[in-house]
């Protein structure tokens, strides 16, 4: 973890701002909720991110080494609220960020993982860096067939803000990799992402889903074809 002043002052903001907030009753059912993947503060949407806008008020803008330190430093934090904070905050700046930064991502993902933080670094962390550098893909390859999950699951979802530049190849390739996991959130997964390249590409997708459907549990198959049809 680098030293960063910034961060410094970042977290002793947002432990000041969020704490002072909580309220226990809404803590224990976002906990329960979530399946009890962290303790909550009990902090709505609305007002955390009202509060964090207090935080990073006059601050300023970070550079890799401090999204480095914010990231890490809120993760070591249990409660949930500080992990979405550090997601928001790299969502903001991921471009300050190069492709070194992907190891970090990798971090976030497995390290007390779950859907809340996944696919938004996913979608909007992790995919931008492999937009902004495309040697990163290879890391992806690996990503895509790791044992765990959620390296999985952030594979088959980083180009989903893709759109017109989405790898469909690469895509697919995933996909078929990992027809056969047993896990609702791989599969899952590989749905979603074929859904949202549908609204790009539909006729790749229908096709492919047509050729190789039977490869695929029926969620996986229903969720591609939820939007356009077999």
């Amino acid at each position: 973890m680098p030293d960063s002043t910034l961060a410094d002052t970042v977290v002793e903001r947002l432990v000041a701002a969020y704490a002072a907030a909580a309220d226990p009753v809404a803590a224990d059912a976002m906990r329960a909720y979530m399946k009890d993947v962290a303790p909550f503060l009990g902090l709505k949407t609305p007002v955390r991110r009202a509060l964090s806008r207090t935080v990073e008020a006059g601050l300023p803008r970070p550079s890799e080494a401090d999204c480095t330190a914010v990231a890490l430093r809120c993760w070591k934090l249990p409660a949930r609220e500080y992990h979405y904070f550090a997601v928001d905050y790299l969502r903001r700046h991921v471009r300050r960020c190069s492709s070194g930064f992907l190891p970090v991502t990798r971090h976030l993902v497995t390290a007390v993982p779950w859907w809340d933080t996944v696919d938004l670094l996913a979608a909007h962390v992790v995919g931008t860096l492999v937009a902004a550098d495309p040697a990163l893909t290879a890391e992806m390859d690996r990503w895509s067939a790791d044992d765990d999950k959620w390296l999985v699951r952030t594979a088959l979802l980083h180009q989903l803000r893709f759109k017109e530049r989405t790898d469909a190849e690469r895509l697919f390739g995933y996909c078929l990799r990992q027809s056969g996991h047993p896990d609702f959130f791989v599969r899952k997964a590989i749905g979603w992402a074929l859904r949202e390249y549908a609204k790009t590409d539909p006729d790749a997708v229908r096709d492919f889903v047509a050729r190789e459907g039977g490869r695929f549990a029926p969620l996986s198959v229903r969720e591609a074809l939820r939007n356009i049809g077999a």
